[in-house]
């Protein structure tokens, strides 16, 4: 009886409680064409309440204290509105805010910790204001994060960040619109990551963040985590062309099937298509091709449930000039742009559907349910060493894989109130599930002859995870968030040249996350993140294995604080260290596993923004990074390839109409190319060119890549090679030359 009497208590207490308090719910929106604003900062002003909008533009506000009430909306590249609302005991009013596209002005903005952990934002006028051939390249974007490409273009790039030679994605998680980009157990290598079917004018923003700090991002996301949200709406259609130097030609065409009226109901659809040719700067033209075909539909199904439908098919073929050693242009065999082994190239194809049902509840929770599927087709011939192993037909390597890969993301999260604080539950499950087919390493010669097959194999990886974390508003200055996630990971390997070498292998394992924000002010934020990852493995590693190097740990933690010394600069810095387990490295160059020990990496991350004028921007981002293996020697524990000093910035102008660009440099350091760095990579500075002048109906561009002509390497490696009438091999770096200067001219006609 007493429990029943407590109950009633608690009951009517919470009953009195909402019967004197109300609640808000809102849209934010573009004015001119009715476009949802995801991640738009609302604030109810008298309140002390902050709220970011979710994807589908809403936000929700609870306890409010009955009154009238101001709420600000404001987000980069519109103008800040105000809204006026009334709030009743026991009512759900309804705001729904307009933004009008305007400048940025780095005095509007605030530093508050309503979108501190969800996200930080590369927005579409960073992205038009910067020269960029592909998708891949606004990865540039994030500070600290550097891209090489050294296969002719069609290729995934090679990245970096945090000291950490990423390869083509084993420690950074990209997804495109909530679907995964990197490829499990890939015929290349762990992680690899392809975002060239992803149009760049299309794209709508960028979240980023570094670190292994948010549960809802797993597999892959040691360094960070990197998000493309491509647009659901096109602002008006448009036709694009470009023309550069070595024979460079792109079209692109971007069509709004529905028109006006159809936004106005909020209901859009499009297509697109791209083109590329190019020949490169390499003495051998590269015959580079891609095609990009994507179509989107956009539509609201009822009061609270919106959809978002996308389809695309992207190919790309290619030939390249690969990696080419040190000695062959010393000694003036080849000059800096030449070959060795000019039948090199490759061939790509990824198709993809991906299904997104976004629903606002009535309690103010918001549910996500995502279906993706992706058919992937890869073939590359490759030749690192020349004439190393085979004397008469030369080294070159045939690497090949199909693949299918269907998976489900849901989520739901509720604002609440939990130990009188208020906060915001999140929680989430996954799954994704890859298929390949004849996934091959092979030795081949001239692209057609396998002299001598190397691997050959059937992969099914699944991966379930589930995870919840909860953001809790501690006091007006402290918000605190907890997560928590869990993984599970299924391998088989079905090996067709040695059916005892086999099997299945499975494991799981929890990960816990806390990342704690003080906000004094709207002027200053300290922030600490921490939590446990790990670095998955390629199935052919951990069924050898026994599935005991599935999951090996890393732990990660951040000191930090974002801060306004002055209203017009904004300033980020972190100290960060990150501590990597045993693992096993799949090397899928040469079919072999290959032990790493323990590592560790520590460094400092600074970036600055500086409004000079109310067009004019200035920006840097400087990176100090030390990784080292752990148990080695001293001096002998180089981690290869490691950045230990990068630097990017520049200078951006900003108008709607009229002239606008950017000038803007790239550093990287000198590196160890080897574990006692006795062989270097050295470093290169490169400055880029953008200029624009823009009206209503058309673009006129100019792009101009290392504008100072700097001869550089953009991609270096310590190998060993022979090249055909040597006697002994030599190890020395072999390189990717970097463009030269490269003009490129632009017309866009929008209607």
């Amino acid at each position: 009886m007493k429990n029943i009497q407590l109950f009633a208590f608690f009951f009517l207490q919470t009953f009195f409680v909402w019967a004197q308090t109300g609640a808000l719910r809102g849209t934010v929106t573009d004015k001119p064409g009715k476009k949802i604003l995801s991640f738009a900062t609302v604030v109810v002003q008298g309140a002390r309440q902050s709220a970011i909008t979710n994807e589908s533009g809403t936000f929700f506000f609870k306890d409010l204290t009955p009154g009238d009430y101001q709420v600000a909306a404001q987000i980069i590249g519109y103008q800040s509105t105000t809204g006026t609302v009334h709030i009743s005991g026991g009512q759900t009013a309804v705001l729904n805010l307009e933004l009008e596209p305007g400048s940025v002005q780095l005095e509007e903005v605030a530093v508050t910790s309503p979108t501190a952990h969800r996200q930080q934002i590369i927005n579409k006028i960073d992205i038009n204001l910067r020269p960029l051939n592909n998708s891949q390249e606004i990865l540039r974007m994030v500070p600290g994060l550097f891209i090489g490409q050294h296969a002719g273009g069609g290729k995934a790039e090679q990245i970096f960040l945090r000291g950490f030679d990423i390869d083509h994605g084993t420690d950074i998680r990209l997804s495109v619109d909530g679907m995964p980009v990197n490829m499990v157990s890939h015929a290349h290598g762990q992680g690899y990551a392809d975002l060239h079917f992803v149009i760049p004018e299309l794209v709508e923003f960028v979240d980023f963040k570094k670190g292994m700090y948010h549960a809802d991002q797993g597999n892959f996301s040691t360094a960070g985590w990197v998000n493309f949200h491509t647009k659901t709406t096109l602002d008006q259609s448009m036709v694009k062309f470009e023309a550069g130097q070595f024979n460079t030609y792109r079209g692109l065409a971007a069509i709004d099937l529905l028109g006006e009226r159809a936004r106005q109901k909020e209901q859009s659809a499009y297509v697109a298509a791209e083109y590329n040719y190019s020949d490169s700067y390499f003495d051998s033209p590269q015959k580079f091709k891609r095609l990009n075909l994507v179509g989107k539909y956009n539509a609201r199904l009822s009061h609270n449930t919106h959809l978002k439908l996308g389809a695309s098919h992207f190919q790309s073929k290619w030939n390249h000039s690969g990696q080419i050693p040190d000695r062959a242009v010393n000694n003036g065999s080849i000059s800096f742009y030449g070959s060795i082994d000019d039948t090199e190239g490759g061939y790509t194809d990824r198709s993809n559907i991906n299904l997104q049902l976004l629903t606002n509840m009535a309690n103010g929770g918001f549910l996500k349910n995502q279906l993706f599927y992706s058919r992937y087709g890869f073939e590359l011939f490759s030749n690192f060493t020349f004439f190393l192993d085979d004397s008469l037909n030369g080294d070159q390597i045939r690497q090949y894989e199909r693949r299918n890969i269907f998976g489900y993301n849901g989520s739901y999260s509720l604002p609440h109130v939990l130990f009188g604080k208020k906060s915001a539950i999140n929680l989430g499950v996954q799954y994704r599930q890859d298929l390949t087919q004849n996934t091959e390493l092979s030795h081949t010669a001239n692209r057609t002859e396998v002299i001598d097959p190397i691997k050959l194999g059937d992969i099914r990886e699944a991966n379930a995870s589930a995870y919840l974390d909860e953001d809790i508003h501690l006091s007006t200055k402290l918000d605190l968030n907890v997560g928590l996630r869990y993984d599970f990971f299924h391998n088989h390997y079905n090996d067709q040249l040695d059916p005892n070498s086999s099997g299945s292998a499975s494991a799981g394992a929890l990960f816990p996350k806390i990342n704690l924000y003080y906000t004094p002010n709207s002027a200053f934020q300290f922030y600490w993140n921490t939590g446990r990852g790990f670095h998955s493995n390629d199935t052919r590693v951990v069924v050898p294995q026994n599935g005991r190097q599935i999951l090996p740990a890393a732990y990660g933690t951040d000191l930090g604080a974002i801060w306004k010394p002055i209203p017009r600069l904004l300033l980020n810095t972190a100290l960060w260290y990150l501590w990597l387990d045993q693992e096993f490295v799949y090397v899928g160059d040469a079919g072999v596993i290959e032990p790493s020990g323990q590592t560790k990496r520590m460094g400092v991350d600074i970036s600055g923004r500086y409004q000079l004028t109310r067009q004019l921007f200035a920006d840097f981002d400087v990176n100090l990074t030390k990784p080292r293996a752990v148990g080695e020697p001293k001096g002998a524990d180089y981690l290869p390839l490691a950045p230990l000093f990068t630097s990017i910035g520049g200078i951006s102008l900003y108008n709607k109409t009229g002239f606008n660009g950017s000038l803007r440099y790239r550093y990287m350091g000198d590196r160890p190319a080897n574990e006692d760095n006795s062989i270097v990579a050295k470093g290169y500075f490169v400055t880029d060119l953008q200029l624009n002048y823009t009206r209503h109906r058309y673009n006129i561009g100019l792009s101009i890549y290392n504008l100072f002509n700097q001869e550089w390497k953009e991609t270096q490696f310590a190998t060993e090679s022979r090249l055909r009438n040597e006697a002994e091999p030599v190890e020395e770096i072999h390189f990717t030359a970097g463009s030269p200067f490269f003009a490129k001219g632009t017309l866009t006609v929008f209607f």
